[in-house]
């Protein structure tokens, strides 16, 4: 049992990590570690919040991480990962609610965070599509298709399908490598291509496909694949 000096040190320090969140002086881990301090309230979490950046490497992997893994770390029972999880769909939802109302390319870190959130610590790839009206905000984003730990099926057609019965003019492709610091393979630049003749066809461009990897977001706009 802790004792009256512990405790008085404990709520000390916690009162310590507020002041410099309100005065924004927090480092990754003691945000972290504030954040764990709401979920686990009689408990030191320092060594927690170290131990979860130290295994993750960094508190946006420790956010994005799938709950299995989470758990997996001693301390972390399923209310504190379930927590963890929360905070990162208010995060996704977010931004994607600035995807609804904003055109995408005012500001291109709002579409690379959203990407990093939606796709970052996932074990397989998945295809989303970003359907988009003529003022280049979001309509929908479609998970198209889950695949296997370095495949995910792309279906132009269907694409084509969606993208009409929407009225998009424009669609952004975004996939995962759960490989780390991979960029575009032959086949995605290949799906691509014939995702985007197809598209064409009927006056709906391409604006970009990314392909989200060890923490960066690779653009084939920015690559010059998307000719």
């Amino acid at each position: 049992m802790p004792n009256e000096k512990d405790n008085s040190f404990h709520n000390g320090h916690r009162a310590r990590l507020r002041q410099k969140f309100l005065d924004d002086k927090l480092a990754d881990y003691e945000l972290l570690e504030l954040l764990l301090s709401f979920v686990i309230p009689r408990r030191d979490v320092r060594p927690l919040a170290r131990a979860l950046i130290a295994r993750f490497g960094g508190i946006y992997p420790v956010i994005t991480a799938p709950i299995d893994e989470l758990t997996a770390i001693n301390g972390i029972g399923k209310n504190t990962a379930v927590f963890i999880k929360a905070i990162h769909k208010i995060m996704i939802a977010g931004y994607k609610s600035n995807l609804d109302t904003e055109k995408i390319f005012h500001n291109d870190k709002i579409l690379i965070n959203y990407c990093l959130l939606l796709l970052t610590g996932k074990s397989h790839e998945e295809m989303h599509v970003l359907y988009l009206d003529e003022d280049m905000r979001l309509l929908s984003d479609d998970l198209h298709s889950i695949g296997t730990v370095d495949w995910a099926a792309v279906y132009p057609r269907e694409i084509l399908k969606r993208a009409l019965s929407l009225n998009a003019k424009s669609i952004v492709m975004v996939h995962n490598h759960p490989k780390p610091n991979t960029s575009f393979s032959c086949e995605d630049i290949k799906l691509t291509e014939q995702v985007r003749d197809l598209l064409a066809t009927v006056g709906i461009d391409i604006f970009d496909h990314y392909v989200v990897s060890g923490g960066i977001v690779y653009s084939a706009r920015n690559l010059f694949l998307l000719k």
